[in-house]
């Protein structure tokens, strides 16, 4: 019995499922663009919502110029955390103008010092308690946690600063006369484990979506970095209150 003949494959067939796939590659993509794009629109002006959040504020940059705060209490803050310059950087004339004009808008006000893991606490203390003055009405003072001592030379070991950190928050509490809230990078507590060795209030740090990187209930949440608004030139970093 003879054979049939086997037919032989198509050449349209394969240039036609190629150009299937890179049509839906090339959709993929296009979507991805898409979204990113509506995300990152979105995300200039996205707040919580006040009904779950009503405590809402906002952090402002050292050096930060031309902040109407009258303005950003109109949109909805009711306190606003003053970002102090590092102790490497230049004296900030402008702090005690903003921590003024702040107050008279009617906001609450706090101030968040930078920790360097690079710096001994004595030298990060002595700034702070230089530009802040005492005054029960401020708010708890932040810590913020965002730097590794990965670039610090000499190399400083991770038992250094955590030991440089304890006594950091010992002298601001001191200063303040009443418990610092740490603003706890992921990175950081990720090396450190601050959140469970420190025993203090948590400000965490994840845009839109509730973070929990610290495996504990927070207090404050920065859920946009990038607000834009007609409260500043440059965006501002907005944060609500979990109670």
């Amino acid at each position: 019995m003879a054979l049939r003949a086997r037919r032989k494959p198509r050449r349209g067939a394969g240039r036609t499922r190629a150009r299937w796939v890179m049509r839906a590659i090339a959709l993929v993509v296009l979507v991805g663009i898409v979204f990113l794009a509506w995300f990152w629109w979105d995300m200039r002006s996205w707040r919580p919502n006040a009904e779950h959040y009503p405590e809402q504020g906002a952090v402002i940059a050292s050096g930060a110029s031309g902040v109407r705060f009258e303005t950003l209490k109109a949109i909805g803050a009711d306190f606003v955390y003053l970002d102090l310059a590092g102790t490497d950087a230049a004296p900030d004339p402008g702090f005690a103008a903003r921590l003024k004009t702040a107050r008279e808008a009617g906001l609450r006000v706090g101030v968040v010092e930078q920790f360097d893991p690079c710096l001994r606490a004595d030298e990060q203390s002595a700034r702070f308690t230089r530009m802040v003055p005492r005054d029960s009405e401020l708010l708890p003072p932040a810590i913020a946690l965002t730097y590794s001592a990965s670039g610090c030379q000499p190399a400083v070991s991770d038992a250094a600063v955590e030991s440089e950190l304890t006594t950091l928050i010992n002298q601001i509490e001191m200063h303040a006369g009443k418990p610092v809230i740490l603003k706890l990078g992921r990175e950081f507590e990720a090396r450190h484990r601050t959140a469970t060795s420190t025993a203090r209030d948590l400000w965490l740090m994840r845009d839109r979506a509730r973070p929990d990187y610290a495996g504990r209930p927070w207090l404050l949440w920065s859920a946009n970095s990038q607000l834009v608004t007609e409260a500043s030139e440059q965006p501002i970093e907005w944060v609500v209150v979990q109670r």
